[in-house]
């Protein structure tokens, strides 16, 4: 499928999976930013129906974390 790993392999694999290290960094920040934003309540469980008013909570809210 033209899928490229960007998750190293464990230690105690026989065969070493091939990686990018910047790919993996890159994913890795992207992942925190998501588990930051589901700190805030409102952002996790999704209480705004209308994806425009859920869309403006994320925002505020990646504002508010880039600022901290």
């Amino acid at each position: 499928k033209g899928i490229k790993p960007c998750i190293p392999g464990r230690k105690s694999r026989n065969a070493p999976v091939r990686h990018d290290k910047r790919r993996y960094v890159r994913r890795n920040r992207i992942e925190i930013m998501f588990g930051r934003l589901k700190d805030w309540r409102r952002v996790a469980t999704r209480y705004d129906r209308c994806p425009t008013v859920f869309f403006s909570a994320i925002a505020l809210a990646a504002t508010v974390l880039f600022w901290l």
